[in-house]
């Protein structure tokens, strides 16, 4: 046997590149369940690091404190479903299919998106302070009411729906419900003794509040 030693090739490190953008939006991710899950109070910077296998110094270099992170989740969360709601076309549909459409996409998001109920719970526990201090979110939230006031105009042109009707006390109407059937669902579920996770109740429900926003903005 040769004692001839071949030497192995040396491995070639890449430089890590850096990705701001990328950096920014996982700290925000994980920022969401610190939040949802631990309150402003209780969430931890060093948690959100750990999560992100990143850095509190890196952390506040992005974002400048937790109170300041806290206003960043509140304004992707609002961002998001306002966002894909831009998606669903709804100027193309009937209004009657329109509003359906719009309360079915509140009812289906909500439910999907248990961290936006608990962070927006956890924001009326601080009076929603911080979200005023938000240069975006109240931009943000124009957009659904404008929307809204939009099909209720061409509803009204087509002799569907009732002229008296206010965009932003239909938009309270659909999001009451498929608020509370989230935030409230454990209370709920064991009071009345109801699984709202059934797929026949969550079918029926979303049919339900469907059905009444529908007539209450019919002619």
């Amino acid at each position: 046997m040769s004692d001839t030693s071949i030497e192995a090739a040396p491995v070639t490190r890449l430089p890590r590149k850096n990705n701001p953008e990328k950096t920014r939006q996982e700290i925000l991710l994980a920022a969401v369940t610190e939040f949802a899950e631990q309150g402003l109070s209780g969430a931890r910077v060093d948690a959100i690091a750990e999560r992100t296998r990143t850095s509190k110094r890196m952390i506040y270099y992005y974002f400048g404190s937790k109170e300041q992170l806290y206003l960043a989740v509140l304004e992707k969360l609002y961002g998001d479903i306002r966002a894909t709601e831009e998606e669903l076309k709804l100027d193309e549909l009937a209004p009657d299919e329109a509003i359906r459409r719009l309360v079915e996409f509140t009812f289906e998001h909500h439910n999907r998106n248990v961290d936006f109920i608990r962070v927006v719970s956890i924001e009326n526990i601080h009076k929603g302070t911080h979200i005023a201090k938000s240069q975006v979110i109240a931009a943000l939230n124009k957009s659904v009411l404008t929307s809204i006031a939009s099909i209720l105009d061409r509803g009204v042109a087509a002799g569907l729906f009732r002229r008296d009707v206010e965009p932003l006390d239909l938009h309270m109407l659909i999001s009451s419900f498929c608020f509370f059937r989230v935030s409230n669902r454990h209370t709920f579920s064991t009071i009345h003794e109801i699984d709202l996770s059934e797929a026949s109740v969550f079918e029926r429900h979303k049919q339900m509040i469907g059905d009444a926003v529908i007539r209450y903005v019919l002619a």
